[in-house]
């Protein structure tokens, strides 16, 4: 039955999420919230939007309804949507619609059904109650497959009355929720090719944070699949936000620096401290917040408690980990479900996996650490010549993303590389 309703509807009902709660900052959420639809909607130009106290109507004028609910339901900070059929407020419009409601939807025999009508419109010369009972009993008398259940019913239509129009539905479809992007700030995310990393990204937009990537790259050990890879994982996450800035970062120079220093069972720790004080400098010359990884504790040598303590020292900013105490399997389950994991699983290494030794520490000491890093000969200088080569990208859904200044790109690293 699901979805069905699609082919009759006319307009969608967007309903918002758990930000309603939020009492002065509402009207800020729903106009962050309505921009975002705005943004989504334009590809389809005969759309129009109507907004109401706690929802969003967008009459589709002949745009395609699945493809639009599609989308919309990647909105944050959008509950539900409900196809909607829209008519007069006249009761023999609003049965005459009812009916060939129901015969889109197309109900299999034995299905239990009920009529929840709401007279929002109190001028309308029936109530609420009385309105079950008018469309209902046509309803019944067409389709004498359904049978009533009022209190779990299989099919379940709705008639809202208002003044200009009464609107009918059947489902309420669930979308993606949270809170509308960007009402809680900016984070820089450190974006790997992994599967954790992208469930952080999402995880992180779904509770409002305008999020930014930065991805590191060591050429020529890695490849450009992998950075297609990663290019890949930001268009899918754009889908939700409607576009992703990518900052990509040599990490050669710095990355090698820590071989050879006799320090092998360290390189883990001192390579994630130092991509946390390049993607501090970023963040700063951003304006984002906090940072943000993937971490999951326990997970890996760089994920135990001592390790992420250590590391985490690098920054004096905010370290959001939002799978910090999932298990592996919920973090591929999100993933699957949002679209990253076929990427993900994609066998193109990237920098974290360059240089790995056979047993990195698990118990790191912070001194050690701080030591060597101050023997290591222009390590502050490496760290601020990647921060100044990184090179932004725009990633849409649609892929036409282009760095910022191809010029910067290609003196940073080797021309065919990318």
């Amino acid at each position: 039955m699901a979805g069905r309703s699609t082919e009759y509807a006319d307009m969608l009902l967007l309903r918002f999420g758990e930000f309603t709660l939020k009492g002065k900052n509402r009207s800020r959420f729903e106009n962050t919230m309505l921009r975002h639809v705005k943004g989504m909607v334009k590809p389809y130009p005969k759309a129009r939007l109507i907004k109401e106290f706690g929802r969003i109507y967008v009459e589709l004028n002949g745009e395609p309804a699945g493809e639009l609910l599609e989308a919309l339901a990647k909105v944050f900070g959008i509950s539900s949507i409900s196809p909607v059929k829209a008519v007069k407020p006249e009761l023999e419009e609003i049965v005459e619609a009812s009916l060939r409601f129901i015969e889109k939807v197309d109900p299999e025999p034995g299905t239990t059904f009920k009529v929840n009508a709401r007279r929002v419109w109190k001028d309308f010369p029936y109530g609420s109650q009385e309105m079950n009972h008018l469309v209902s009993a046509p309803v019944l008398k067409t389709f004498q497959a359904l049978s009533v259940d009022v209190r779990k019913p299989m099919l379940e239509l709705r008639v809202e009355v208002r003044e200009h129009q009464a609107y009918i539905f059947c489902e309420s479809i669930p979308a993606v929720g949270g809170f509308p992007l960007g009402t809680n700030g900016k984070a820089l995310l450190l974006l790997s090719g992994g599967i954790d990393s992208p469930v952080a990204a999402w995880s992180s937009m779904r509770r409002g944070l305008e999020v930014e990537c930065v991805h590191f790259f060591s050429y020529p050990y890695t490849s450009r699949e992998a950075r297609q890879k990663v290019i890949d994982l930001a268009r899918v996450l754009s889908r939700y936000s409607g576009r992703i800035r990518l900052h990509l970062v040599p990490f050669t120079e710095v990355q090698t620096s820590f071989a050879g220093i006799g320090q092998d069972n360290l390189i883990v720790t001192l390579m994630r401290r130092a991509m946390l004080r390049i993607a501090t400098q970023l963040a700063e010359r951003e304006g984002a917040l906090a940072l943000v990884t993937g971490d999951s504790l326990g997970q890996v040598a760089s994920q135990t408690l001592p390790s992420m303590n250590v590391i985490g020292r690098a920054t004096d900013l905010p370290l959001l980990r939002p799978l910090v105490m999932m298990d592996k399997s919920e973090i591929v389950e999100i993933a699957q479900q949002i679209g990253t994991y076929d990427l993900s699983i994609l066998p193109y290494e990237d920098c974290c996996t360059l240089f790995l030794p056979k047993s990195p520490t698990t118990n790191p000491n912070l001194k050690i650490i701080e030591k060597v890093e101050s023997l290591l000969p222009g390590y502050g200088e490496r760290l601020a010549e990647a921060v100044a080569a990184a090179v932004t990208m725009e990633v849409t859904p649609h892929g036409n993303e282009r760095p910022a200044d191809e010029a910067d790109l290609i003196s940073s690293v080797k021309e065919d590389w990318f």
